[in-house]
């Protein structure tokens, strides 16, 4: 099984592949984490992960950027269902269009916008760990995480989705945010899994061993 992190020259690639490749070493599993900006991979990957650090604009256009990445994306998560995993402003992309510095379109995978956050109050960007609230219990890649669990967030934009039954888990800041959104195989975290210790540990093995 191949895991296919997705570089498009915005994203915490090290830190996301070491913490994957520690949960597939620890699960005793035989997936292969590759790096890779090749969109012929990932269209063949078994499960998809998208990274992201930075300014929604940014991120969007950097993943237009490599050749029929795009397209590689539609066909691997919506055409052949693999699982999917969304990071911080990879799980904004998922958004219908983002508002960070103008208005830019989303890969539309889970219907809403990306609009700065609003805590009066409090300092923005949200930095730092923070408690969630689990919605879909039951939700597998969500196993094992608990109300009040921490998480590491970095953000100043936030995903406000159309759909109450897209999010998965929220987190208080200024106002409920959601923090875990998600659809059929796509799951998207606001926050850091690989810079969140055990809960983001956890949720990378839930993920690795989803069967959506």
């Amino acid at each position: 099984m191949t895991i296919a992190i997705v570089d498009y020259g915005s994203g915490n690639l090290r830190s996301a592949s070491k913490a994957f490749a520690r949960v597939v070493g620890e699960l005793g599993l035989h997936d292969e984490v590759l790096v890779t900006g090749d969109a012929n991979v990932v269209a063949r990957a078994d499960r998809v992960v998208l990274p992201g650090v930075g300014a929604f604009g940014d991120c969007r256009r950097g993943l237009d950027a490599v050749p029929g990445m795009v397209a590689a994306l539609n066909e691997a998560v919506r055409q052949r269902g693999v699982p999917f995993l969304g990071i911080c402003v990879g799980m904004q992309l998922l958004a219908t269009r983002g508002f960070e510095h103008g208005e830019y379109p989303g890969l539309d995978w889970i219907p809403g916008e990306v609009v700065e956050i609003t805590a009066p109050g409090l300092k923005v960007p949200h930095m730092g760990w923070n408690d969630l609230t689990i919605v879909a219990t039951d939700h597998p890649v969500l196993a094992g995480i608990r109300t009040g669990d921490h998480a590491y967030f970095v953000h100043s934009y936030h995903l406000r989705a159309a759909r109450a039954v897209d999010v998965l888990a929220t987190v208080e800041y200024g106002g409920r945010i959601a923090a875990v959104t998600g659809r059929d195989n796509i799951v998207g975290t606001q926050f850091h899994p690989e810079k969140s210790q055990a809960v983001g540990l956890q949720l990378i093995g839930n993920f690795l061993r989803w069967r959506p």
